[in-house]
């Protein structure tokens, strides 16, 4: 396992961090996990070097409202000492923030349902331009300040799903020691991108990226012309592989987060991310990595990661699922399987179609894309209906 300092921590984390959203789960229930095969996953990865533990209230939940499953599930995976192997980072869920008192008392339960006395690397949870506002004025330094003060959390940090001029602001107001803001090859100029690494980085702060597999979409199914451009490289690598490798060839980045639900997944990641310094793309990967990117450009229809912020939907709709099957249509259909692809949506069930949309827009106010979730619906509604 390579390591990296995280920001002005001087903490050396792993290049590598295992994110708790995703995790292998029983009978398709998100709040159901698959302790058997997850345990052992996660402490797999920390017997391989890995360091660094993401999670947050919501996760594994059946919305925003209400803690889910997923740090429940931290805690029980880091029994029997692996709790003194790891960095635990998890999240302050900030759209629930309405007093100052919220938030001692969320960081409280979250410290009981962690069960630990104290949260390594704690973040004010997806930040925009909005609950940025609500906070400040309900005195979020303060707060983090007490915390850190009294021990209850060692490191403050946030992330993000805004635009850039938010981002810095957000980074110039607070004495922060980290960020997360989601980085991958397709969105090197999206939300905070790039240059919001740059500027986080060079005021010292560390930066865990977030979806560098964006949910997966990169690494399975792949266009042909994508794969046919992978395979113009003088090394050959997996598809998950080469987004991997991109996101760590930035040395500003300290800690990239996988959701990985499989023992498969994890073994593939440990792999990489023993291998991957920064900068040791060659000039002609990148040209390749470039090519990628604008075939899929060319192609993708919704920019959704299916991070499930959006639900549960008032009508029932499964924005993301719906939006899987838009986007593989796009991807995917030629004259030869179009029929058959557009037959696939008849898995989704009735009642969690894009018809049933009542437009009520309440899944766009928490969309981290920013997708115009209404419209889009319409429009895979048109396509398969």
């Amino acid at each position: 396992m390579l390591y990296r300092t995280y920001g002005k921590t001087n903490e050396k984390v792993s290049a590598l961090g295992f994110g708790c959203m995703r995790l292998p789960i029983i009978n398709g229930d998100t709040t159901k996990i698959d302790d058997e095969k997850a345990i052992k996953m996660l402490r797999h990865a920390i017997d391989e070097g890995l360091n660094y533990v993401d999670t947050a209230y919501p996760y594994h939940g059946t919305g925003m409202g209400r803690g889910g499953e997923s740090e429940p599930f931290v805690a029980r995976a880091l029994k029997d000492g692996y709790r003194d192997k790891v960095n635990i980072a998890t999240k302050l869920p900030s759209w629930l923030i309405k007093t100052r008192e919220d938030m001692d008392k969320y960081l409280n339960e979250q410290l009981e349902r962690l069960q630990t006395d104290r949260i390594d690397f704690y973040l004010v949870h997806a930040l925009s331009a909005a609950t940025w506002e609500n906070l400040k004025e309900l005195g979020i330094d303060e707060f983090l300040d007490s915390a850190i003060k009294d021990g209850r959390i060692r490191y403050a940090g946030f992330s993000f799903h805004d635009k850039l001029e938010v981002f810095k602001g957000i980074v110039d107001y607070y004495d922060w020691s980290f960020c997360q803001i989601q980085f991958n090859y397709l969105d090197e100029d999206y939300q905070a991108g790039k240059e919001g690494l740059e500027y986080a980085a060079n005021r010292g702060l560390g930066v865990a990226i977030m979806e560098p597999l964006r949910g997966g979409k990169i690494v399975k199914n792949l266009p042909e012309a994508v794969m046919n451009t992978f395979d113009e490289a003088d090394v050959k690598r997996t598809p998950a592989e080469w987004a991997l490798r991109w996101v760590w060839n930035h040395p500003e980045v300290s800690v990239v987060l996988s959701g990985m639900n499989t023992m498969d997944n994890v073994t593939e990641n440990l792999r990489v991310a023993s291998q991957a310094e920064p900068k040791s793309l060659t000039d002609k990967e990148l040209a390749i990595m470039d090519k990628v990117k604008t075939v899929f450009k060319q192609r993708i229809k919704v920019n959704c990661t299916a991070c499930e912020y959006c639900m549960p939907c008032p009508a029932g709709v499964n924005i993301p699922k719906n939006f899987t099957y838009y986007n593989e249509f796009s991807l995917f259909a030629t004259p030869d399987t179009e029929k058959e692809l557009k037959a696939r949506y008849s898995s989704v069930r009735e009642e969690e179609r894009a018809s049933k949309c009542v437009e009520c827009g309440k899944c766009e106010t928490h969309c981290p894309q920013a997708i115009k979730i209404r419209e889009e619906l319409k429009n895979v509604t048109e396509l398969f209906v």
